[in-house]
Parts: C-alpha cells; sequence; structure tokens
C-alpha cells in the first residue's frame, strides 16, 4: 500500500531538485485564454464583461463577452434573454425543417389554396404593419435613439416582417460566435490589431477591414496619415510636424493625364516602392480581396487626384501588371470613401480601358471581383454596350467587333448582354437584341450627369511602357 503523502513528498523533492538547478522561480506560461480574459473588455458603456454587470454573450452558449458584436447590452437584452432566444432559435430550426418535408410532399403551391401556416403568417405582417405606422412606437424609437445615441443598437421591432428581423438576429449570433472561436483560437487578440479609423487629410476616415500594419500601430487603434506621402504616424502632433517639414504635395512618378482639377499619376512600383507599399495598406482598409502588401515592383500604379490650393488629393488608383499573360488591365482598384459614389470609379474603370485602347489590347479585370468592384464593372459594362449600339447604324453586329471598339473583353460583352436580357438564341443563331428601352433610360441619365465625370481621351500623355 501506498502512502497518501507520497505524492506529496515526490513534489518536495522536485522543488529542491529545481531549486539546486536554478529554474525553481522560472515564471509559469500564461495560457492563452487566461490572458485573453484578462486583457479584452467589452467596449458598450456601462458593460463590464468581466464583471457581474452584463455577464453572457448574444448567442447564449458562452457566459462572457469582449465585443459589441457579442454584448446583450448593445443589442438591447440580458443574458436570460439570449439564451431564451437561443433555445427558441434550435426549436424553429427544427420546426422549419419538418415543415419543409411536409411541403415537399405537396404539389405545387400554385395549385393550392394557402396553408394554415401562411394565413397565421399573413396575420402577422398585418399587425406588424399596424403597430409599425402608430405614434407610440415612433415615440419609442425617437426616446431610445436620444437616450444610448450610436452607443446601443437601434430598435428593430416592427420595422420589418418577423421573419426577415429573425434571419438578421440569426446572422448576428453566428458572426458573433465565429469571432469567439476565432479569439479563442488566438487569431484574434486585444484590439484585434483592427485600426478602428484614420485621420487622412481634413477627413477622419471609418476602417472596413484589417490590414496588415506593424503591430505597434495596429493595436493603437486610430492612425493619423499625410495624404500626400502616404506615411503613416501614431499621433496629431507627429502629424502636424511631419506635414510642417513634408514637400510631397502629388503623388511621385509621371503625370500622365490632367483635365481642369482632374490628374493621374503613373507610379512603378520598383522606383517608388514605399509609396506604393503605403498605398496598398491603406487599400486594404477598404478592401476585403486585397492579397497584395509588399511585393510591388512587378505592378505599376495609376493614381487619381484633385487638385485645389493645398495640393493634388488622393481620389483613387487602380494597379496593374507590368506583364499580364492574361491581359488583365486592372489587378486591385479603389475609390477613397470620401470620394465614392461621385462618378469617381467609372473614372477609373474608363481610364483603365483608355489605357489598354491605347496598347491596342483587349482588358478585363483580375478576378475574383469584390462585390463592390462586380457592381461598378457590371454598370460601366452596361453603359459603354447602350452607348454603342445607341450609336451603330449598320444591321450586322458581332462580340468581336463591339470587343476591338471598346477593349472590353468578349466574356465580360456576353455576361453583360445575358444579365441584360438582351442576348437571344433563336433558330440555331445567338441574336443581339436591341432594346430602346434601356437605351432611352441610359440617355436620360446621361444628359443629367453631364460631362464634368467623365475621361478625355485627348487629355492622355502615355504610351506604353516597354516590354509590355
Amino acid at each position: 500500500m501506498s502512502s497518501p503523502n507520497v505524492s506529496h513528498d515526490e513534489s518536495l523533492a522536485k522543488e529542491l531538485s529545481l531549486k539546486e538547478s536554478g529554474l525553481a522561480h522560472r515564471p509559469k506560461r500564461r495560457r492563452f485564454h487566461e490572458s485573453y480574459n484578462f486583457n479584452m473588455k467589452c467596449p458598450t458603456p456601462g458593460c463590464n464583461s468581466l464583471g457581474n454587470w452584463i455577464p453572457g454573450h448574444l448567442t447564449g452558449k458562452h457566459e462572457r463577452h469582449f465585443s459589441i458584436s457579442g454584448c446583450p447590452l448593445y443589442h438591447n437584452l440580458s443574458a436570460d434573454e439570449c439564451k431564451v432566444k437561443a433555445s427558441s432559435r434550435d426549436k424553429h430550426v427544427d420546426e422549419r425543417t419538418l415543415s419543409q418535408r411536409q411541403d415537399e410532399n405537396r404539389h405545387s403551391a400554385r395549385q393550392q389554396a394557402q396553408t394554415e401556416r401562411q394565413l397565421r403568417y399573413k396575420e402577422k405582417v398585418t399587425e406588424m404593419r399596424r403597430k409599425r405606422n402608430s405614434v407610440s412606437q415612433k415615440d419609442k424609437y425617437t426616446e431610445h435613439r436620444a437616450s444610448h445615441g450610436s452607443s446601443r443598437e437601434p430598435l428593430l421591432e416592427n420595422i420589418t416582417s418577423d421573419y426577415d428581423l429573425e434571419l438578421f438576429r440569426k446572422a448576428q449570433a453566428r458572426a458573433s460566435d465565429d469571432l469567439e472561436k476565432l479569439r479563442l483560437e488566438g487569431q484574434v487578440t486585444e484590439g484585434g490589431n483592427m485600426i478602428k479609423a484614420i485621420v487622412f487629410g481634413r477627413y477622419e476616415l471609418d476602417t472596413w477591414y484589417h490590414s496588415p500594419y506593424p503591430e505597434e500601430y495596429a493595436r493603437l487603434g486610430r492612425l493619423y496619415m499625410c495624404e500626400f506621402c502616404l506615411k503613416y504616424m501614431k499621433s496629431q502632433t507627429i502629424l502636424r510636424r511631419h506635414m510642417a517639414k513634408c514637400v510631397w504635395k502629388h503623388p511621385p512618378g509621371d503625370e500622365i493625364y490632367r483635365k481642369g482639377a482632374i490628374s493621374v499619376f503613373e507610379v512603378d512600383g520598383k522606383k517608388n516602392k514605399i509609396y506604393c507599399q503605403n498605398l496598398c495598406l491603406l487599400a486594404k482598409l477598404f478592401l476585403d480581396h486585397k492579397t497584395l502588401y509588399y511585393d510591388v515592383e512587378p505592378f505599376l500604379f495609376y493614381v487619381m487626384t484633385e487638385a485645389d490650393n493645398t495640393g493634388c488629393h488622393l481620389v483613387g488608383y487602380f494597379s496593374k501588371e507590368k506583364n499580364s499573360f492574361l491581359n488583365y488591365n486592372v489587378s486591385c482598384i479603389l475609390t477613397m470613401p470620401q470620394y465614392m459614389r461621385q462618378g469617381y470609379g467609372k473614372m477609373l474603370i474608363d481610364f483603365s480601358y483608355l489605357l489598354s485602347k491605347v496598347e491596342e489590347k483587349v482588358g478585363s479585370p483580375e478576378r475574383p471581383l469584390s462585390d463592390l468592384g462586380l457592381i461598378s464593372y457590371r454598370s460601366y459594362w452596361k453603359e459603354v454596350l447602350l452607348r454603342y449600339l445607341h450609336n451603330f447604324q449598320g444591321k450586322e453586329i458581332s462580340i468581336k467587333e463591339i470587343s476591338q471598339e471598346t477593349a472590353v473583353n468578349p466574356v465580360d460583352i456576353v455576361s453583360t448582354l445575358q444579365s441584360l436580357q438582351m442576348l437571344k438564341y433563336w433558330k440555331g443563331k445567338h441574336l443581339i437584341l436591341k432594346r430602346q428601352d434601356l437605351i432611352d433610360d441610359w440617355k436620360t441619365k446621361e444628359a443629367k450627369r453631364g460631362s464634368s465625370k467623365t475621361i478625355d481621351p485627348t487629355a492622355l500623355k502615355w504610351s506604353p511602357p516597354k516590354g509590355t
């Protein structure tokens, strides 16, 4: 039989041997989740995620939270309500799965009367619409907004249907749960190395995505940038001192286009490496799909600026491979948030195709396109095709001819025609339909827009670089 003090004696002997070897006072390595719980704190005013005020998590699955996305208080809930909603969501999923199985066994819904579940839902929608327009409900929303401002989520009840609101709540809970898993796995640490805002010229811009700035800068949460040389700094004081000494008033490189206040500079990633790297880091704050940060030498950057009496201010840019085997005329494109929805994005796209025309090539943007990028390009391709069809006077038209004249890739032309329902297959041939209604709408919008935000080919002073 062993003595109950054997393990204690063994630990004493081990400790004695450690003291003799000089390793007794080595500090224990703290596990990640311990430092994670110790360092991080919920930013919602009135909530202490480490104390007993508002514990819990939006998903109802965790005991603590460390971000707004997981904070019950921010979402106007208590921890108990989150748990109830979590169990309700699980029950709703089971019921919906059962209902879908039952519907699959019935005939098509068009050939039968409304089910009892559909009738109940219709009554709910009617009641919700009635409540939405009530004066007391509007007063409640206004009072909540006045009391809490942006520190709390707005009241969302009776804004939309219960079904849509529940979908939104599920997406919130799922995103918050995914973020919690990333935190526990160590992929997201305190502050998340996430720069939340940048001071850029006379603007303060909220960021959208993570960008791999050095850790000592990223963990500050806010960066101060020189809008001309793109150098990033830690404080307003450092920025003020830098601006007093900075001699830059426009991007480096050659000015290849100027009309009015708009200019475009061609910047070589090999000659101006630091500027191009800083430009890529800045762009990643507003682009989700961008992966190029430091290897900028094989690229040319075309930077669009708007000039005033203080200098040329960055509007946007696109990058382009010096030698692209697939004839990509754009690798990455960005319009700065303060200039979005003003026509500058289409100007950048139009300028990229103007360069392709000068090179006598057919161009296309590099895939995959971001959501905003796809919307912008599809809108541009639509305008190009409608303008071409409006000016076309012949009887027969071909995709190849359109591509050669506009420099747009045939694949992009076909996909745009299909989205506009202008491409039909009839008697063994593909026909392009000239939809006059779409052309008339385009002419009306073009007349309202005017010519202030268009690229003038005669203002381009550029020849293709050698070897491209």
